[in-house]
């Protein structure tokens, strides 16, 4: 399936919440027993996962039969183990949990590019206007976890208006879907943990009688509030969908998409090349529509066994040609093996779906040729620029700029391709054609030097710098630039730049700081620059 799609969403929110309650313990009977471990006949023994909570060891995850066998989180080791003395047991590891959870996070974009995090064992996703794309919210949730399952992951899943009615369902219910305005009536007959609260509140709950969510949705607000604390009446109205409740996507949802979902699983490398191509031009002609290009391209290519890998392209201008796209993505994956017939490169099983995103754009208006040639010379030279920054990366390759300021230091700027401005040692601009009276070679911020003149006013005689001594030969100046008195920063004072050349032929940019008698009673030397 083929299709270009832009992210703004339709009003009416669908959220599908995603459960993974054994995330722990699946990850380490998938390191033990591989991927396929959830298709064998026979199933490894009850695993728990202990953290040490108050100098004791407590049960901070378990598998599912471990849950069946009676044991719950929380309780101590000791009292497992004498539940249960084959008892397999392993030590937390909360960090390696939450790498699985993100690299899941990234997988499930496949379904919508809004994905949040819910940690430390779900997902959010907003699929608000997507589930007819994949056949309906009920085929996504079949396809969503059948896809897990054989990943060795196991999951719970549900689709309602809210993320509090989609994690009831998910979790307490065997619902797949909440139709719209009908929250009220799933949540009433659920226990109260439905609505994602707390232990110590659950527990107050309980002890005066109130178990299920029923029994508070027409029950005076004011008594709860004042005896259980807002919040419990803030999750129940964000459930029924009374409050707003937003979810987090980890990235921001891209500006246009445009995907292919492939029946079996593509690795020629000629194959993705092919589909790219599709993808680009089904862009070009949404962004021609929008009279944009894209200055931001994303690749992201969904292996078979959940790994995905994304690729992010800059481009120093408006882009939106098929051609041109493609063979910056050429440029990109030169010397890597994808499009460049490399063996190193790995796809695994193979790739389901290819997606090509524009993240970020920019007007892009079509310009009338000259007939001397400078706007095609330009676009070569913008094209040199992309392809080169494609191949070393964005932020290693730019061009210099001018700022709107005659201070050296500030008149110009690096412009790498991705739009980012750099500061450091650079290129000076020449102020006219003919000699250069300037540098070619700039320092970030002038060095100051010890110097001495023969005459206040005149060009130093000597100075050292860096701890050599330098004795000029020949000079040539003053240059004199004045501060930029209009932005009131009171900082800065009149410099008289000189031109110098020492004996041994080393030519150097220096220039004296402030006045004699005016502005200031010993005026300080620096150095801004070398000449080639």
């Amino acid at each position: 399936m083929e299709l270009a799609l832009s992210a703004s969403r339709p009003i009416g929110r669908r959220i599908l919440c995603l459960a993974l309650p054994f995330l722990a313990t699946d990850r380490l009977h998938r390191q033990a027993l591989g991927r396929s471990w959830l298709s064998r006949q026979e199933r490894p023994g009850p695993l728990v996962v202990v953290a040490r909570v108050k100098g004791a060891l407590r049960l901070a995850a378990l598998d599912r039969k471990a849950a069946n066998l009676g044991l719950r989180a929380g309780q101590p080791l000791a009292d497992a183990r004498a539940m249960i003395p084959g008892l397999a047991v392993a030590e937390e590891d909360a960090g390696a949990d939450f790498l699985l959870l993100e690299r899941l996070a990234a997988w499930a974009e496949r379904y919508t590019p809004l994905v949040a995090l819910d940690p430390p064992e779900g997902l959010f996703l907003d699929i608000t206007g997507a589930a007819h794309l994949v056949g309906g919210e009920a085929a996504i949730v079949d396809d969503l976890r059948a896809r897990l399952h054989a990943q060795g992951l196991q999951s719970a899943a549900a689709i309602a208006d809210t993320p509090g009615a989609a994690f009831a369902a998910a979790l307490f219910t065997d619902l797949s879907m909440v139709p719209s305005g009908e929250e009220q009536s799933m949540l009433a007959p659920l226990p109260l943990a439905a609505l994602r609260l707390d232990g110590e509140t659950l527990s107050a709950l309980e002890r005066v009688g109130l178990k299920r969510v029923g029994q508070i949705v027409d029950a005076p607000r004011a008594p709860l509030a004042a005896r259980f604390g807002r919040e419990m009446l803030r999750r129940l109205d964000r459930a029924l969908g009374k409050e707003e409740e937003a979810i987090d996507p980890r990235r921001p949802a891209p500006l246009l998409i445009a995907e292919r979902n492939f029946a079996e699983p593509v690795s020629r490398e000629e194959d993705i090349a092919a589909t790219l191509a599709s993808l680009a031009s089904r862009l070009e002609k949404s962004l021609e529509m929008r009279d944009e290009g894209g200055r931001v391209f994303e690749l992201s290519l969904f292996r078979v066994d959940g790994a995905v890998a994304r690729t992010p392209l800059h481009t120093s201008r408006p882009v939106r040609q098929a051609r041109l796209v493609l063979d910056l993505f050429r440029e990109k994956f030169a010397g890597t093996g994808l499009f460049g017939g490399d063996e190193d490169f790995d796809a695994g099983f193979g790739f389901d779906m290819i997606r090509l995103a524009v993240i970020e754009t920019a007007p892009s208006e079509t310009v009338q040729a000259d007939l001397d040639g400078t706007a095609a010379a330009a676009g070569d030279l913008d094209q040199l620029i992309d392809r080169i920054g494609a191949r070393l990366g964005s932020g290693r390759v730019g061009r210099m700029v001018a700022r709107d300021s005659h201070i050296p230091e500030r008149a110009e700027a690096f412009l790498t391709v991705d739009g980012e401005e750099r500061t450091g040692d650079g290129l000076a601009f020449p102020v006219a054609e003919g000699p250069i009276d300037r540098p070619l070679r700039l320092f970030t911020q002038p060095e100051s030097v010890e110097a001495m003149a023969a005459v206040p006013d005149g060009p130093p005689v000597w100075f050292r710098w860096r701890g050599a001594l330098y004795r000029i030969a020949r000079a040539e100046g003053p240059e004199r630039i004045a501060p930029e008195w209009w932005r009131d920063t009171g900082e800065g004072f009149t410099r008289d730049y000189f031109r110098v050349e020492d004996a041994e032929g080393y030519r150097f940019w220096l220039f004296r700081e402030g006045l004699f008698g005016g502005e200031a009673e010993n005026p300080r030397w620096y150095v801004q620059g070398i000449f080639a």
